[in-house]
């Protein structure tokens, strides 16, 4: 489901250390793949397998070892301020507001930065509505420790996405919540991205969550990680949560599952 043939994201060959000299350890191996824009890719894979690792590489957190890699058709060389980043831990600032935190980006990301007070009724106004087209309307001058888990979330990823990144990146979004909040979610998240046609690179150990959302998979070998597999989702969409019950459905997932080795 590429928005167009290029690809936004085009790794080859690349390999990733941490540390140097004889004590670095090798996190990533020879990995190659491309994103196309607009696309939804999610990587899986065992613990330590490099996931995460993979993400710091395309985001321009941390320098590859060997290998090329362009965003854009652009070489990466340090952070980008194209992405947007939501983890697990929602990292909230628990003396803001739900809209307070979302603004956040527009007040230390150029070229927001410049003009945020001049533009502040415009932007928090772009917040109030990225927040309820996520379902937090009524909940924009709550402050964290009064939103559940779910709704931190929510909050979180629209903090990632106010300054219209090119790039959503997730890491292990949901990994926290209850099964019944994290299936929520994945709706919330597939409407999102319907929406506003942004490329998303989703991390999870939840095999479920990847294939429910994904148009494409990646499976990820023990550390040094690398690419076992590319694995398309043919699944029509939109997805409902129907699907996670269907035939079809369930052999990728086990499929997927195989190729960790059993392990889930």
């Amino acid at each position: 489901m590429s928005g167009s043939h290029l690809s936004l994201v085009k790794l080859q060959g690349i390999s990733m250390a941490y540390g140097r000299g004889a004590a670095a350890v090798r996190a990533i191996e020879e990995v190659s793949l491309e994103i196309a824009r607009g696309e939804f890719i999610a990587v899986v894979g065992p613990s330590g397998c490099g996931k995460s690792s993979l993400m710091k590489l395309i985001s321009g957190l941390h320098p590859p070892l060997a290998g090329s890699l362009t965003v854009e058709d652009r070489p990466v060389v340090g952070p980008l301020k194209s992405v947007g980043m939501a983890f697990q831990n929602s990292n909230l600032l628990p003396w803001r507001s739900a809209l307070e935190n979302v603004l956040l980006p527009l007040e230390i990301v150029a070229p927001f930065r410049r003009g945020f007070n001049r533009n502040k009724n415009a932007y928090s106004k772009k917040a109030e509505e990225l927040l309820e087209s996520v379902g937090l309307a009524g909940f924009t001058r709550k402050y964290p420790w009064e939103l559940s888990g779910g709704m931190q979330q929510r909050a979180s990823i629209c903090r990632a996405l106010i300054h219209e990144p090119e790039i959503l990146m997730l890491d292990e979004p949901f990994g926290a919540l209850d099964a019944f909040t994290r299936e929520e979610l994945w709706c919330t998240l597939r409407d999102l991205q319907a929406a506003r046609k942004v490329t998303v690179m989703l991390v999870t150990h939840d095999l479920r969550e990847a294939v429910f959302l994904a148009d494409t998979v990646y499976v990820m070998s023990n550390r040094p990680g690398r690419i076992l597999k590319r694995c398309g989702v043919n699944l029509p969409r939109p997805r409902d949560l129907e699907v996670t019950y269907t035939q079809p459905f369930q052999d990728i997932v086990h499929e997927l599952r195989g190729l960790i080795g059993g392990k889930h």
